[in-house]
């Protein structure tokens, strides 16, 4: 394997040419250092931006996860990256679109490692490591969804050293699973190109239209699992995913359980 590559910024004016006539990513606001793309991308969404703007970072202060975790975000090595939603659907709907994506970071992940799945509720992992996470914030009010932002962090070209010593054995640099550094643009511009594929699917026939290309792609059927729910903790094997998103078990007893928020922890491994 080579040695880690110098840092070098993104080649982001070939970035927003091959995304200059797309839905998704036809502006992109770019930044070497913030405090979180997902932050600045509610920012821009509140002022007004369009559908399909994109916030980049080279490196996140203030990176945000799901359940209030933190996110690691070494320099000039992966992707950050906000999208800007605006879709016509229900609010109790919208937290399906992170699934949405974690279908299309599967695929763009799949060009270089064909073995990566997705990990419910939103994450995508390769050899049970985390590759990639997912966080989709929501604006509404009563009548509408305002905004819907998506943010995607993907470990490409970090390596272990990269990672703090209680997340090695838990998370992956693409480079690392495939052995060479991986071109962020071409990365970026593949993962937003399936974005908005299954985006646009989604908003047209509802997620029962995605479920079945998620569960395609899925690292936990049939495993055993513990998920810890806000008001409870629940244990099966994963049997599927419920047209709404839901997680779908079978408990010991043979009663199917559905989970619709929750940590996972798998029976012998990551996931």
């Amino acid at each position: 394997m080579t040695e880690n590559p110098a840092p070098a910024a993104l080649r982001i004016d070939d970035l927003r040419r091959a995304r200059a006539s797309a839905r998704l990513g036809h502006t992109i606001l770019y930044f070497e250092s913030i405090d979180s793309t997902n932050t600045a991308a509610q920012r821009s969404a509140a002022d007004g931006a369009a559908e399909g703007t994109v916030v980049i970072a080279e490196s996140q202060t203030k990176g945000r996860g799901r359940l209030g975790r933190s996110w690691v975000s070494p320099p000039f090595r992966n992707l950050y990256l906000s999208v800007v939603l605006r879709p016509p659907i229900a609010a109790a709907a919208a937290p399906q679109i992170a699934l949405v994506a974690g279908v299309a970071a599967v695929d763009a992940a799949r060009h270089w490692a064909p073995h990566a799945a997705v990990k419910w509720p939103n994450d995508v992992v390769i050899d049970g490591r985390k590759l990639a996470g997912i966080l989709a914030e929501m604006d509404a009010d009563a009548e509408r969804v305002r905004s819907v932002i998506v943010g995607i962090g993907v470990n490409l070209n970090t390596t272990a050293a990269d990672f703090p010593s209680d997340l090695r054995d838990k998370a992956i640099g693409l480079r690392t699973a495939v052995g060479h550094p991986v071109d962020r643009v071409d990365f970026t511009d593949r993962l937003l190109s399936r974005l908005e594929e299954h985006y646009d699917l989604f908003v047209r026939r509802g997620f029962a239209a995605i479920r079945p290309l998620w569960e395609a792609r899925a690292s936990l059927t049939g495993r055993g699992v513990r998920i810890d729910a806000p008001a409870q903790q629940v244990e099966g094997t994963v049997i599927g995913l419920g047209d709404d998103g839901a997680l779908l078990l079978r408990d010991a007893a043979g009663t199917d359980v559905r989970v619709l928020v929750g940590d996972v922890t798998v029976e012998g491994g990551y996931g």
